[in-house]
């Protein structure tokens, strides 16, 4: 797959077999960063790339989402679909590439694939839509989504914005949609040319005499079972229920226990998808537009710079703020534009917020993604670096979860960096969307708790501030969204998300004026360019001594902005003062009180700005008829070595040499008396 001077290869091989006794789909994407495709040498001792950056687990995922919906029910055969970036030009993103790669390469196999789709990314600059900005385009958009789709319907939506009103975000997507078409309609032509005939899939049959005695006795049992607000209890109820229902069908059915289990899990999602469509109610007894009980707790923890508690229902997320120096900021070893980020959100998921016991390893694809995913709702309202010179990590620790911990990792967040006193914009909430879809109508359902995720059609995640859209991702279970469903979930969302902005303002409505005592403080100080040498020193001498000296962090950027970071103040101030001694430059005219180093014939050399930290100071030359008013015979008749006196500088002159007068400051004295 080859855009401008972007090539990806991407390839789909499928296992002939299907493997033994799995009930999932094992569907693997794997996208593979080749750091000679920007020309680059991998860092470290190992000079190989190795496990996958943040970057390419989130373009893997990007792939994923849209071609995973459109294999058949019931295929069991593992397939592994790879996306290795050989070659990048910056004005072409690889990732979309790589979605596209990967229908053709579903499409032109012999794999059962309900494609094409196709993807674009849409931009906004100077309010006009535009599709695959360039890298200058980049930099000044309000718009960066990602949306992929087959030529009927929508399929994958994710991306970020800067406060743009939800009408923008529908008009973007199907700006993108028109796109997309023309892409499909150009893999259809190769597909027509070289594609193979696809395998035949049937599957497994189910008897219609079975099928219908388990869904008669189940439902009822079902519907029952399933009506409860509480998770954990809904939960054992349910296991209950499916453990009765199975000892029943047992002496019935007894070489059937497989197919029974199938057959359950169909007729429980057909109950809560009936709720929805005809009833309007839901399992926890919520109308379709109705959020759960929203609480939140500023100041959580004591001794960190900021957080946070949020609870929605029984979603529980535990924000933390953290406050750094700029040079602590990330460093990103990708294939992309972006090579350092100063703003950074971390997300983890341990089991026991699920109820689960499992090895904890570090963060898997679905961390990352719902880490960025808040990271992007949140980058809009991030100050400045002049605004607010620090790095900011916030980390959100998923505490309890039955459904949307992702957004609540963003109003947890929000609240976290408000309570740190990060000058964010404007605060920002999100909420998770559902669908229940049916040939007799659909319904959207708001803040969707676990079991309406994974037995809807849609998980419509949307973040914002009250003026617009900051962050928004779409993923389609069913074979694509149209215009009507994508309109009603971005008004129906808007709704929710404004309810439960209320409740965060209700804990902290703006960012508070003063950092925690135990965030580092900040002095910002501009030096000369010239200057930058003398305060780094040789090998970065003086600088290490400063640190050292006053356990301060100190940056300094290439145009002479200088940041001194610490807790103490008066280190800050101590530090602030030896960089102020360092650069200090003698003044014509200015009064110094100096003292006496040096003793000669024709006169003494005075420091008039002390060296610090074994750094040399500044002097210059009180000659003797500048000593004193009346004549003086000898330089030690008026001063000695170790004296301070004050001075007024005179004269620089060609070489650098100043010229001091002790006289002047006597005469001037003497005239203010008078």
């Amino acid at each position: 797959m080859r855009y401008g001077d972007t090539v990806v290869l991407v390839t789909a091989t499928a296992a002939k077999d299907p493997r033994e006794g799995i009930d999932f789909f094992p569907l693997t994407v794997d996208y593979e960063e080749k750091q000679y495709a920007v020309g680059k040498i991998p860092g470290g001792f190992i000079k190989r790339e190795g496990r996958a950056t943040a970057q390419a687990t989130l373009s893997a995922r990007l792939t994923d989402r849209p071609i995973r919906p459109l294999f058949p029910k019931g295929w069991k055969n593992e397939i592994h679909v790879v996306a290795t970036v050989l070659s990048v030009e910056k004005d072409n993103t690889p990732d979309v590439n790589a979605i596209i790669g990967a229908s053709v390469a579903l499409g032109i196999s012999d794999i059962p694939f309900a494609g094409p789709v196709a993807a674009v990314i849409v931009g906004m600059v100077d309010g006009q839509l535009i599709i695959n900005p360039t890298e200058e385009q980049f930099h000044k958009t309000d718009l960066h989504m990602a949306v992929a789709g087959t030529k009927d319907a929508i399929m994958m939506v994710e991306g970020e914005a800067k406060e743009l009103p939800e009408a923008t975000m529908r008009d973007a997507i199907f700006f993108a949609h028109e796109e997309i078409k023309k892409i499909v309609a150009f893999q259809e032509t190769i597909i027509a040319a070289v594609g193979l005939p696809k395998v035949e899939f049937i599957p497994p049959a189910v008897d219609a005499d079975m099928e219908k005695a388990v869904k008669e006795y189940a439902t009822p049992i079902f519907e029952q079972a399933v009506k409860n607000p509480d998770k954990k209890s809904r939960e054992t109820q349910m296991d209950e229920s499916n453990k009765e229902i199975r000892e029943y069908f047992a002496e019935i059915y007894p070489e059937a226990g497989k197919q029974v289990a199938g057959i359950l899990d169909k007729t429980l999602k057909a109950v809560v998808r009936k709720m929805a469509i005809e009833d309007g109610d839901r399992v926890d007894g919520r109308k379709l537009d109705e959020i759960r009980t929203v609480t939140c707790e500023v100041g959580f923890l004591p001794r960190t710079h900021g957080s946070a508690l949020f609870t929605r229902g029984q979603t529980q997320v535990l924000s933390i703020t953290t406050l750094g120096a700029l040079s602590e900021e990330q460093r990103l070893d990708g294939l992309g534009i972006e090579r350092t980020k100063r703003y950074i959100h971390h997300y983890n998921f341990p089991p026991y917020s699920t109820g689960e016991t499992k090895p904890m390893r570090g963060p898997g694809r679905r961390e990352i993604g719902h880490g960025m995913l808040a990271e992007r709702a949140l980058m809009a309202v991030i100050p400045s670096e002049e605004e607010f010179p620090y790095t900011i990590r916030v980390v959100s620790e998923v505490l309890e979860s039955n459904g949307s911990s992702s957004m609540g990792s963003v109003c947890g967040s929000t609240m976290s960096l408000m309570h740190a006193g990060v000058p964010i914009k404007a605060p920002v909430s999100g909420i998770a969307m559902g669908l229940v879809k049916e040939e007799n109508g659909f319904a959207i359902l708001s803040d969707i708790q676990g079991i309406e995720d994974a037995l809807g059609d849609m998980d419509f995640k949307l973040a914002g501030t009250e003026n617009g859209v900051t962050a928004l991702q779409m993923d389609i279970k069913i074979t694509g969204v149209n215009r009507e469903i994508v309109e009603a979930a971005l008004k129906q969302a808007k709704a929710g998300r404004m309810f439960i902005m209320g409740k965060m303002m209700e804990a902290i409505n703006k960012p508070n004026e003063e950092l925690s005592p135990f965030a580092p403080q900040m002095l910002r100080m501009q030096i000369d360019t010239d200057k930058i040498r003398e305060v780094i020193g040789p090998g970065g001498k003086t600088i290490h001594k400063i640190v050292d000296e006053t356990g301060c962090k100190i940056d300094i950027e290439d145009d002479g902005s200088l940041f001194i970071m610490a807790t103490d103040q008066e280190a800050a101030q101590k530090a602030r003062f030896y960089i102020e001694s360092i650069v200090a430059e003698v003044e014509v005219g200015k009064v110094y009180m100096g003292t006496v180093k040096r003793i000669m014939e024709f006169g003494a050399f005075v420091e008039i700005i002390p060296g610090v930290l074994g750094t040399s100071g500044k002097e210059g030359l009180v000659h003797i008829s500048q000593l004193a008013e009346d004549r003086v015979n000898q330089v030690k008749d008026v001063v000695d070595i170790g004296d301070k006196i004050e001075v007024k500088v005179t004269e620089i002159d060609r070489q650098g040499r100043v010229n001091l007068s002790r006289k002047a400051v006597l005469k001037a004295a003497k005239q203010n008396q008078a």
